[in-house]
């Protein structure tokens, strides 16, 4: 233990360590750089459009699907790096319909279409009910 005595300071002190490694930290760097929030305002508000009254048209169900996907996505991969899916099988049995519906291609048929939005909007929901209950988000946004 090397020690270290400042002016003004008569208490020996441990030299700083760093816990990283100048490539370490620069990998830590690039992952802030590159990290996006889980979650954001719009999810509820596209949860929201698609299990609306409001039937979305042809041309809305598109994109509807692909805003949901990038949801689960983020919400699956929480799920999983927080280890939550290993303690509650509510929350793995989600994760797996989750990276199912957004797997599955959406269907050309528009009622069809729009029931698949609002399966995936629907697993969306409650993923994001049982994140916030076991906290691993703070509070829904």
């Amino acid at each position: 233990m090397t020690t270290v005595l400042s002016p003004g300071w008569a208490h020996p002190v441990r030299a700083a360590v760093p816990p990283f490694t100048e490539d370490g930290l620069r990998r830590v760097l690039e992952k802030v750089q590159r990290w996006a929030p889980y979650v954001d305002g719009s999810l509820l508000d596209d949860v929201a459009a698609v299990l609306d009254d409001y039937t979305p048209t042809e041309d809305e169900v598109d994109e509807h699907a692909q805003r949901l996907r990038g949801h689960l996505m983020r919400l699956v991969n929480l799920a999983i790096t927080s280890r939550i899916d290993e303690r509650d099988e509510r929350v793995a049995d989600l994760v797996a319909r989750g990276r199912e519906i957004r797997s599955e291609e959406t269907p050309s048929d528009h009622r069809r279409a729009v029931g698949h939005v609002r399966q995936m909007a629907w697993t969306l929901n409650e993923l994001l009910e049982l994140l916030v209950t076991n906290q691993c988000l703070t509070e829904e946004p």
